[in-house]
């Protein structure tokens, strides 16, 4: 895998159009570059070229944080960043992992071994094996059906940016495309679905069904208006370029673990489900008088909690009249409520993403907050593109002077969903 490891880094160098003095891993490399350099490496490991690659993306929740566990509305859009696979069919359930952020590291199993809690299970694999493990639950996939797999990412894992529905996404894609899951293939909210059921039954984790969504659904120039309980959805137009603003991604490089059971989504889900078990609905989605709600829960904590979910919802609906009416730089109010709502209601925040927003809106962003589960990974800020420069070096003196690592920046525009490279 050394070989493997030497062909990425010098494709990767090579890239055109990359800035010379940008970060290693800020700016993504063009798809055809990405697809010769992952055929490459996957010759290098197996010794043939891959049947094809594809690329699912990471994403962002422009509004709508820890709404879609209760059936809500969120509004994320795709990441020019994500994972990337390449893959050729193998024969008698046989399945072959690398990763090429894993040099030497190799997992073999067998389809015909994967359970909920198989060896197979754990570790980065885990999304892979699970892939196979659902789509053949739910009667998609031939359970004979084997593969040899390279992944690569340019996604930081734990930055809240949904790394491991990256890989969920892209490989089901990629499965559905080399089997003729013609039927799968057709509908991108099945596939999201069966990606879903791979996170949370076979790997453990406890996360909604926006992440799946938005990397399936999503498309360049756009975002996602999905509704969590129905899996309806439409693209909206999102002209960011066109208004001049870009989003700024700040990853402060404090590491959530979303199986915290005191610090997590799991722990949050589960205030969120007494307090609908107190309040006598199915969801936090159907409290319709808000007042009517806060007076009934004798509990302050899951009073806060509701009052986010609820809130955050009609977050949502204002971003998306906000898009309607093409009024897109106000957006930035809305994303600081939100932000003001996950520091002190849903209690997910912590003083790094605190400062990163803070800072970022007093130097010159429209609005900013904190995305993903909370507890790290990255705060998101709505900035004009003539004042980048200025919010970048502001949260970066910010955090020099805690004496914090050094945040990580990223701008992105909306970006296309999950497809077929070459």
């Amino acid at each position: 895998m050394t070989v493997l490891r030497r062909v990425i880094g010098r494709l990767r160098r090579a890239a055109p159009g990359r800035r010379r003095d940008s970060r290693e891993d800020e700016w993504p490399i063009s798809p055809a570059v990405r697809t010769a350099e992952l055929s490459d490496a996957f010759t290098e490991a197996f010794g043939e070229p891959p049947e094809g690659v594809w690329r699912a993306p990471g994403r962002i929740p422009l509004m709508g944080e820890h709404t879609d566990h209760h059936g809500g509305l969120v509004l994320p859009m795709a990441l020019p960043w994500g994972v990337s696979v390449a893959l050729t069919p193998a024969a008698s359930g046989s399945v072959e992992l690398r990763s090429a952020q894993r040099p030497g590291e190799v997992v073999r199993f067998h389809t015909s071994d994967l359970h909920t809690g198989s060896p197979a299970g754990t570790g980065w694999a885990a999304h892979v094996a699970g892939v196979f493990w659902a789509a053949r639950e739910n009667g998609h996939l031939d359970p004979a059906a084997g593969a040899r797999i390279l992944l690569d990412s340019d996604l930081p894992v734990g930055a809240s940016l949904a790394s491991s529905a990256a890989v969920e996404c892209a490989t089901l894609l990629a499965l559905a495309d080399v089997f003729g899951l013609d039927e799968l293939a057709r509908d991108r909210a099945a596939m999201a679905r069966t990606a879903l059921r791979a996170a949370k039954e076979f790997v453990g984790v406890p996360t909604g069904t926006m992440d799946h969504n938005a990397s399936l659904r999503c498309a360049e120039g756009r975002a996602l208006f999905l509704d969590c309980r129905t899996g309806g959805a439409r693209t909206m137009p999102l002209p960011l370029d066109e208004a001049g603003l870009r989003l700024l991604l700040v990853d402060t490089r404090v590491r959530h673990r979303p199986n915290d059971p005191t610090r997590g989504p799991a722990a949050r889900s589960a205030d969120c489900a007494r307090a609908a078990r107190l309040l006598g609905v199915d969801t936090l989605r159907d409290v319709e008088d808000l007042a009517d709600a806060l007076g009934t829960l004798p509990d302050p904590v899951l009073a806060r909690r509701v009052r986010h979910v609820v809130t955050e919802t009609h977050r949502v609906n204002a971003t998306v009249g906000l898009m309607r009416a093409g009024s897109l730089p106000e957006i930035g109010p809305v994303l600081s409520a939100s932000h003001l709502s996950l520091r002190d209601q849903f209690e997910v925040s912590r003083p790094e993403l605190d400062l990163a927003v803070d800072v970022a809106v007093g130097a010159g962003a429209r609005g900013a907050r904190m995305t993903g589960g909370g507890f790290g990974g990255t705060a998101i800020a709505l900035v004009a593109e003539e004042r980048l420069a200025q919010v970048r070096h502001a949260v970066s003196e910010a955090f020099a002077r805690r004496r914090w690592r050094d945040p990580r920046f990223r701008e992105a525009l909306p970006s296309e969903g999950a497809q077929r490279l070459g």
